[in-house]
């Protein structure tokens, strides 16, 4: 592999397929363009009169403009990615008849910046000779080389804001047509042509494009088979603002690349900071296989594997609000083939997944397995996890990546995916195309007896076996619902139309319960009457009376009326200001959007956000590190975890009043001495990154009321500040005016009992419950809530908080993004019993009490 003799690149050819005919076309350069001897003694004769004219001219020129250009160029390399008016398009060219050498691979080689100069001379005749595109065009870069040889390249194109009205002209098609149309056909010199046999251009970002040759912030690495380590810049500090950063990774032929984060922190903005993974050395589309933002926890690291042997990877930084970045391994895998992926299953039972998982899978992968079991079994087959979500892909037709079964494609993101055989044997494909990956799926499967499948259970449909008590109860316990189709609805459920049965508390809630409608059918209200959020009808005439004439205050939560405006009305419905102004506006608070002149609307919401993101408690789930951020476990004495407590500072916490009093002589509850706050705790065996501090004071409300549970609040103050963390954050407090209305789904989190009478969890619960309105919950628990307490839960059992969880968090997140803390959990009958929600201290209703005694 000798060097390459650039003074033979004197024209470049493009072979061509057109009309299946095979033409051979070249670009053409300034060397081969040979003028006749009169023009060119006219032409010197003209430019060196010109010049002595001239000269003066451009030296003033030079001198005083030089400094002002090289300022307008740098601020014009900041900010290109801004302006609406860059155009970028990337691509890369592939050339024949050049020897390939490793020198190429390195930007800092004399042989790569001769290749390079050459062909982005090329690219710069090129649109410099286009009458429309000249006007334009900026600069050319080549960014890499690969073998084939396949160039990788960049042109840019400046726009001004006076002529926008021009930019939907410059497409792809139209940057190839101008290379193509600069290409003329040769038919001699044949020794030194260099042949271009593809070509492709498409529109990038114009901040993932960077000259490998000038930037600082790039690297050239060669993966092998051993683990090797690359960090951001700065890292773990922080990494810079308007960073432009690019890594190349390289393995060997018939490997992939396998890149995994230690450490993943970047702003969860991915519109502004973001890291991007491409199978290529440009930031082609067609070759993109994801881009994240944001901090991935340790239990879920990003993992990205390559379909080829090369990776490149991108960091971006525009926002401001820097992140100590990341910390990453890579290492070269074996390619998985056809026939590595896939194969014949033929136990009773097991499981199987998409290539590389839990990493991403790769590109560009098809994959079978063909399950089968005994002749007179049939299957079933779940899917434990399944995460394929691609941009602007309909999740009804999945014509990119898919998993096949029965003849339905199945792609995007599914909770819970059920399916059983027709008979002993299932086949299970698997497609990824050449763009975007995700974490693909992992599956478990079953043989079954078909004639008694379920023994003593009930049979879904999909050969899975529930409770038989969960059969009819309203909810979707088989995952196919049908444990719900065509039942026969006793005199505590409502008969939907499509079938199913709910209870019967749930008609006219405002909320879809049944799926089709059927239990919101002739709900409304009089033409005279206004309808509440939780279904009750009011005169019109009430509305906006400052009175609560709706149980749940609906009615004068979102109040604007020109009289309003005019005299600036406050009532006990309306975001107050600082200022004594009012706002006129549902959850006015901490929403991301100043609504009051002074701004305090938005003041103190460093608040409710979880800094990892996220892909028992009854019918719950183990809560991951760090999704509950806000979430403590309080010790008494020596017994371990008796409650549960959420942050509200660094200093204060919240919990429940009836945790600190007893009539039990041997427990002293209310001695702060007695208590120990553990923060940032998941599993009660583990205190990694947990942070114990003792309780300064605590203060119950006194109008605690141990008989009816009425005003069950307290706050707890630490005799030390916390430190935040990733796992250790405070919850937000909703204003008294907040509403969260019927039928909105929330959160509850502890470590109570899994099931009623039982042990308590040793890790974290959660559980998704919906909020329930006031004429139900006073109806459900017989008239024993007050005002101070508000019901939430699945009225058909089997989801809601157990005695252990007595003072933990119920925590609901609105269209912000912030996570809001709606209640207390107090009290209940039993754990998860039918009919019998769980009811929970209403935290609205005590929040000025809170701010009194705290200053949260």
């Amino acid at each position: 592999m000798g060097r390459i003799n650039t003074d033979e690149f004197v024209y470049y050819s493009l072979h061509q397929d057109q009309n299946g005919r095979h033409e051979n076309v070249t670009f053409l350069d300034n060397k081969r363009k040979k003028p006749s001897h009169t023009k060119k003694r006219l032409v010197i004769g003209l430019i060196v009169m010109l010049a002595f004219l001239a000269a003066a001219g451009v030296l003033v020129w030079f001198f005083t403009s030089k400094t002002l250009h090289q300022k307008s160029i740098q601020n014009l390399e900041w900010n290109f990615s801004k302006g609406p008016g860059t155009r970028v398009f990337t691509g890369h060219l592939r050339l024949a008849n050049v020897n390939y050498s490793e020198q190429l691979e390195d930007p800092n080689s004399q042989q790569f910046a001769d290749l390079a100069d050459n062909l982005q001379e090329v690219l710069h005749n090129t649109f410099e000779n286009d009458v429309f595109l000249s006007k334009y065009y900026n600069q050319s870069v080549v960014s890499g080389f690969s073998e084939g040889v396949l160039v990788y390249y960049w042109s840019r194109f400046d726009i001004p804001v006076t002529e926008l009205e021009i930019i939907s002209q410059f497409t792809d098609e139209r940057i190839i047509s101008v290379l193509r149309g600069s290409i003329r056909a040769e038919g001699n010199q044949r020794t030194r042509e260099l042949f271009i046999t593809d070509i492709t251009a498409l529109r990038a970002d114009p901040r993932l494009v960077i000259n490998p040759r000038t930037e600082d912030c790039f690297s050239h690495l060669e993966a092998v088979s051993t683990p090797q380590t690359f960090t951001s810049p700065g890292f773990p500090k922080k990494y810079p603002a308007h960073a432009r950063c690019q890594w190349q990774i390289r393995a060997p032929k018939r490997a992939t690349i396998l890149v995994k984060f230690l450490v993943f922190n970047v702003l969860d903005d991915c519109s502004n900071d973001f890291v991007s993974f491409y199978d290529s050395l440009s930031p082609e589309e067609s070759k993109a296989i994801t881009e994240k933002c944001g901090q991935r926890p340790p239990s879920n690291p990003l993992e990205v594997v390559s379909s080829s042997n090369l990776m490149s990877i991108n960091l971006v930084s525009d926002s401001g609000r820097e992140k100590p970045g990341f910390s990453a391994m890579y290492m070269f895998v074996p390619l998985i083939t056809a026939n590595q992926c896939g194969g014949r299953l033929t136990n009773k039972s097991g499981s199987f997944h998409s290539p590389h998982y839990p990493s991403f899978y790769p590109n560009s992968v098809d994959c079978k397995w063909t399950i089968e079991v005994p002749a007179n079994m049939k299957i079933q087959l779940r899917f434990t996890m399944f995460r394929m979500k691609e941009p602007k892909v309909d999740v009804k037709v999945c014509h990119k990546d898919y998993v096949e079964v029965l003849g339905t494609k199945y792609c995007g993101e599914k909770s819970l995916l059920a399916l059983s055989s027709q008979n002993n044997t299932l086949e299970v494909t698997f497609h990824s195309d050449e763009s975007y990956t995700d974490k693909g799926f992992r599956a478990t499967y079953v043989a079954y007896d078909p004639v008694n499948p379920c023994p003593n259970q009930f049979a879904c449909a999909s050969g899975f076996c529930i409770a038989k008590q969960l059969h009819c109860d309203g909810w979707n316990d088989c995952g196919d619902r049908s444990d719900e189709e065509q039942c026969k609805c006793d005199h505590e459920q409502f008969s939907c139309a499509n079938g199913r049965c709910k209870p019967l508390y749930w008609v006219c809630d405002s909320v879809n319960d049944c799926g089709d409608g059927s239990d919101e059918k002739d709900c409304g209200c009089e033409e005279s009457e206004w309808r509440c959020s939780d279904g009750m009808c009011i005169l019109k005439t009430l509305m906006c009376d400052g009175k609560k004439d709706c149980l749940d205050g609906s009615d004068e939560s979102n109040c604007i009326t020109e009289s309003s405006r005019r005299i600036n009305v406050c009532t006990d419905y309306t975001f107050k200001c600082k200022s004594g102004e009012c706002v006129h506006k549902i959850n006015a608070e901490c929403d991301l959007t100043n609504d009051c002149s002074d701004g305090s609307d938005e003041e103190g919401c460093m608040c409710g956000t979880r800094p990892y993101k996220h892909n028992r408690i009854v019918g719950g789930q183990n809560a991951d590190i760090g999704e509950w951020p806000w979430q403590v476990s309080l010790h008494f004495m020596t017994n371990g975890h008796v409650c549960g407590a959420s942050i509200l500072s660094k200093t204060w916490l919240l919990s429940a009043a009836h945790c600190f009093q007893t009539t039990s002589p041997e427990y002293v509850n209310l001695i702060p001495d007695n208590w120990r706050a553990y923060s940032g705790l998941r599993t009660q065996y583990s205190e990694e990154n947990v942070q114990m501090r003792n309780i300064k004071r605590i203060i119950t409300h006194p109008e605690y009321n141990d008989m009816t549970n009425d005003y069950d609040i307290a706050l707890l103050e630490l005799n030390e500040p916390l430190l935040f963390t990733n796992t250790i954050y405070p919850i937000c407090l909703p204003d008294s005016t907040h509403v969260f209305p019927a039928g909105l789904s929330c959160w509850v989190t502890g470590w109570g009992m899994l099931r009623e009478g039982g042990n308590t969890a040793p890790i974290l619960q959660k559980a998704e419950v919906k909020v329930i309105n006031d004429t139900i919950c006073d109806t459900v628990t017989e008239g024993q809530v007050t005002s101070r307490m508000l019901c939430s839960g699945f009225l058909a059992g089997g989801v809601d908080a157990c005695q252990g969880d007595s003072g933990g968090p119920l925590v609901c997140r609105e269209e912000s993004g912030k996570w809001f803390q709606a209640g207390i959990v107090s009290w209940g009958e039993g754990c998860a019993r039918r009919n019998k929600p769980g009811v929970y201290t209403r935290v609205t209703k005590l929040r000025d009490w809170i701010r009194e005694e705290s200053g949260v």
